[in-house]
């Protein structure tokens, strides 16, 4: 059994780490509240552009445009495929890094041919341990996500797929369901699809729906700023999903720290005790002896 000192010793190296885990609990509950205000700020936008992609491609049936081209899964075989991943920059937040990164890995497995795009410092290293080439990474984006930095992946993504270089484009990122929920998402951003308006009752009114100067400028406008509004916006819910997976694995680290303390502090006592019981017998073991060399000397 372990002395005094060496329950000491570890109780007070968890007491030190329960400093750090506070301190981090606390910097990320900060943080979660200010990603949600910026994410009810977002969402708005973002469910507009969704809006306006699903309006145009109700009416975009039999137009040319490359941001609305299908693919033959058999014949096709040989497209490239890209995947923008959305990562933290750092760990200790649950199983939200492990989650994206497996679902990419099992995506690109499925393809030939694959481009990988990585924003933030985890999927990066861990692609690099798995010796995955990564195209190209953007840093500083995870921690800090805003229009400009989601404009700079919009427009680097989109160079890409207009000259041909990329077919399909999709973006695996988290989504925050609810305050105890969180899904890792895939997503295809590159081509849209075309909605199909079958089974629609004859009393149901139809938007007529005027596309100017024509049906490829306006596509060629709108497509762009959609995919950008997409991509920010998943910047800012995965910004979210990661502060509350570290706020939620520091709460946990904090409950494990504590019950670890009071097992600790019950062991001590009781190591404690005994020493103490210890001490008073030898300390009456001598008192008797004391009285016995007295007696014989009288």
């Amino acid at each position: 059994m372990a002395n005094t000192k060496e329950i000491k010793d570890r109780i007070n190296s968890i007491k030190e780490t329960q400093k750090i885990t506070n301190a981090m609990y606390l910097i990320s509950s900060t943080k979660l509240r200010k990603a949600k205000k910026e994410l009810e700020r977002t969402e708005p936008y973002f469910y507009g552009m969704q809006a306006m992609t699903e309006r145009l491609s109700r009416h975009v049936s039999g137009i040319a445009s490359p941001y609305f081209r299908t693919y033959d899964e058999e014949k096709d075989a040989d497209r490239t495929v890209a995947f923008l991943v959305i990562t933290a920059d750092k760990g200790l937040a649950g199983a939200y890094n492990h989650n994206v990164l497996k679902i990419t890995e099992e995506e690109m497995a499925k393809h030939k041919n694959t481009k990988l795009f990585v924003v933030g410092e985890l999927g990066r290293k861990y692609f690099e341990n798995k010796h995955i080439p990564i195209d190209e990474e953007f840093l500083y984006t995870a921690q800090n996500p805003s229009l400009h930095r989601s404009r700079v992946i919009t427009l680097r993504l989109l160079e890409l797929y207009d000259t041909g270089q990329i077919q399909e484009l999709y973006i695996v990122y988290t989504v925050m369901i609810s305050n105890s929920e969180m899904q890792p998402m895939l997503h295809r951003l590159l081509p849209l699809k075309e909605s199909v308006m079958m089974n629609i009752p004859a009393d149901v009114y139809q938007e007529e729906f005027q596309l100017m100067p024509s049906p490829e400028a306006v596509i060629k406008a709108v497509i762009p700023n959609c995919t950008n509004g997409y991509i920010y916006s998943a910047l800012v819910e995965s910004f979210c999903c990661e502060q509350h997976s570290r706020m939620t694995a520091m709460q946990s680290a904090n409950d494990s720290a504590n019950s670890i303390l009071r097992t600790l502090n019950i062991q001590y006592n009781r190591v404690r005790q005994a020493a103490i019981t210890q001490e008073i017998t030898e300390v009456c073991s001598g008192a008797k002896a004391q009285r016995r060399r007295k007696r014989k000397r009288q």
